[in-house]
């Protein structure tokens, strides 16, 4: 039996092409990705190069992550074994609206009606805001960014830095309209925002009595669950509420405590150009009289463990959720994230997202890129990306083929055309021909921006060439006839 696709956040209403047309028509947007992905880069770069052994640091990371694919099935039963016998309850969910209501009877339990949260990727993608919302349960960003994001009313546009398309005036405008006791005066400095921002959640934090977390890693042999972090915000939640609940994907888990060295190190050059984290949290259990008094672990698939049947895609559960491949990324960069749907934006978005969901449920994210292989350059994990890309392409080609296709039909009659060279160049000659008073009107210009459909499909997302004023084949016999030689 196959194994069952995720739901969730992970598509938007819209095909990628049309929504990233959308976000390229906003030029403060497009500034304000550009100056954050490349000051993130060049720090980075920086404290990469500082490493004589990154290069084998990669690869401990990448061999780590192979062996929990080889192994997950025994690894999550050790886990699991750990983790209840240090204390916590470890549930099971198949995908997200089991998780949510997992999460939701949990908190109910405890007669709460508000959650603080740790960032938490894995709970943006099963949509458990929204669940606890409907359930009457206010569930509180903690993570500064976060924070900003959830302020507006808007969605993460980056995984490691969420509020990443908004500068400091715009975020300043936003705490004096949203955030409860943010005075008028309140300026864009950063110390001024900083404050205020500590000042609202040091509210939220001595009055939770749930915390609502993910984990960055999930140790097999102990049962303890990782956070890194730079704020801070994420240890308060981890230890001052009675009852903490993790929503952990299984493809966090590590064999051992000594892999965390290699992660550990990869982690925070990658995704924020540290030599190490401000904040790394572990926790294993409860411990009576000390920090939440209540643990529960929710263990999602959500799509995980149909993406780890295709032998190629699964090396896409190996991420570590560093973000180095969007920093890096020339699509993303001009795009942000709203355009990929999927909370998982940029190069690694594109072939998670359509993994966890099906790729036939999600045709347009694989398309997503330039195929440049900048992000498998600085992948600390060595995802080779673009290889994943090519092959979900040939997938969503696949999940189409038994629909109509005006584009199939083109190619076909192309391919017939063109295995003929007697043909093609007639072909050539006749659309030289048709187009010339076209190239002319155009003044110069060879490509076309807008066709008629069905032929708008192509210029969608593309232009379209004139066939070139003279073909190779011409050139070549008109050079070798000036020369006296004979073609």
């Amino acid at each position: 039996m196959n194994a069952a696709h995720g739901k969730g956040h992970l598509y938007g209403p819209a095909r990628f092409e049309r929504a990233a047309r959308t976000e390229l028509a906003k030029p403060q947007l497009r500034e304000n990705l550009r100056h954050a992905t490349h000051t993130i880069r060049d720090k980075r770069a920086e404290v990469v190069d500082e490493l004589p052994d990154w290069e084998q640091l990669r690869e401990s990371g990448r061999a780590i992550k192979a062996q929990v694919a080889r192994r997950l099935p025994e690894l999550l039963e050790r886990f699991e074994a750990a983790a209840v016998r240090a204390g916590a309850t470890v549930h099971w969910a198949r995908d997200a609206e089991e998780a949510c209501r997992i999460v939701t009877g949990l908190v109910q339990e405890t007669g709460a009606s508000e959650a603080v949260k740790v960032k938490s990727m894995t709970t943006q993608e099963i949509g458990l805001n929204e669940a606890l919302e409907a359930a009457g349960i206010g569930a509180y960003e903690t993570d500064l960014a976060e924070l900003i994001v959830q302020l507006a009313d808007d969605a993460s546009s980056h995984i490691l830095v969420p509020a990443i398309h908004y500068n400091r005036e715009e975020i300043r405008d936003i705490f004096r309209q949203r955030m409860p006791g943010a005075a008028d005066t309140l300026s864009d400095a950063p110390e001024e925002l900083a404050e205020a921002a500590r000042t609202h959640l040091r509210r939220r934090f001595l009055s939770a009595r749930v915390a609502v977390s993910g984990a960055n890693f999930a140790v097999a042999d102990t049962g303890t669950l990782v956070v890194v972090e730079s704020e801070g915000n994420g240890r308060m939640c981890l230890t001052l509420p009675d009852t903490l609940i993790s929503v952990v994907g299984i493809d966090k888990l590590v064999p051992s405590f000594a892999d965390l060295e290699v992660y550990l190190q990869l982690l925070p050059r990658s995704s924020t150009g540290e030599r190490m984290n401000p904040y790394t949290s572990l926790w294993t259990g409860v411990t009576p009289g000390d920090g939440p008094q209540r643990m529960h672990i929710v263990l999602l698939d959500n799509g995980r463990s149909a993406t780890l049947a295709d032998p190629v895609g699964r090396q896409a559960l190996s991420c570590i959720r560093c973000s180095a491949c969007l920093n890096v990324c020339p699509v993303y960069e001009r795009t942000g994230g709203h355009a990929y749907g999927s909370v998982y934006p940029g190069p690694i978005g594109a072939i998670i997202s359509p993994q966890l969901t099906g790729v036939a449920e999600n045709t347009s994210l694989p398309y997503a890129s330039s195929l440049c292989g900048a992000c498998n350059d600085v992948c600390p994990v060595k995802i080779d990306i673009t290889d994943v890309l090519v092959r979900l392409r040939g997938q969503a080609v696949d999940s189409k083929r038994g629909s109509p296709s005006a584009e199939r039909v083109a190619m076909r009659l192309l391919s017939w055309v063109m295995s003929d060279p007697r043909r093609y160049d007639r072909a050539l000659r006749a659309a030289r021909r048709g187009t010339a008073p076209l190239a002319a009107l155009l003044g110069g210009r060879r490509t076309i921006r807008h066709l008629p459909w069905p032929l708008s499909a192509w210029t969608s997302s593309r232009d379209a060439p004139l066939p070139a004023a003279e073909s190779f084949r011409e050139w070549w016999q008109r050079e070798q006839a000036q020369r006296g030689e004979t073609p």
